[in-house]
């Protein structure tokens, strides 16, 4: 029963940023303002850590499986990527080293943060 509540959580969360997306008109994936919002509610304590981390470790274990339906999609669609497949590969590459940079330099200042304001 546990688990449920955990889930029903996320589930809550992510439907209100769905909602979000919504209400507010900027270009960002409903995903974003959930994720958003989840920081926000664990941060601010409405929420404790321990209400959803045995599901949102689960989740993220399985997250490989649900890349499987694109994957898939991909080979479905060969006949129209097979003339610009280069392009795509090369962007595919760049995109995800600026990603891994911004997330690795996000991660030392939060990092760096944290501990200015234990001292």
């Amino acid at each position: 029963m546990k688990y449920f509540r955990q889930f029903g959580i996320i589930l809550a969360v992510t439907f209100i940023g769905e909602i979000l997306k919504y209400i507010i008109p900027l270009p960002i994936p409903a995903s974003i303002y959930g994720l958003i919002l989840m920081l926000i509610i664990l941060k601010t304590k409405i929420i404790s850590l321990e209400q959803v981390k045995e599901t949102g470790t689960f989740l993220i274990e399985i997250m490989p499986l649900m890349f499987i339906p694109a994957a898939v999609g991909l080979l479905v669609s060969w006949d129209v990527l097979k003339s610009i497949w280069i392009p795509v590969i090369i962007i595919t590459i760049l995109t995800t080293v600026i990603v891994m940079i911004v997330t690795g330099k996000v991660t030392q200042f939060m990092i760096k943060l944290e501990r200015m304001n234990k001292n």
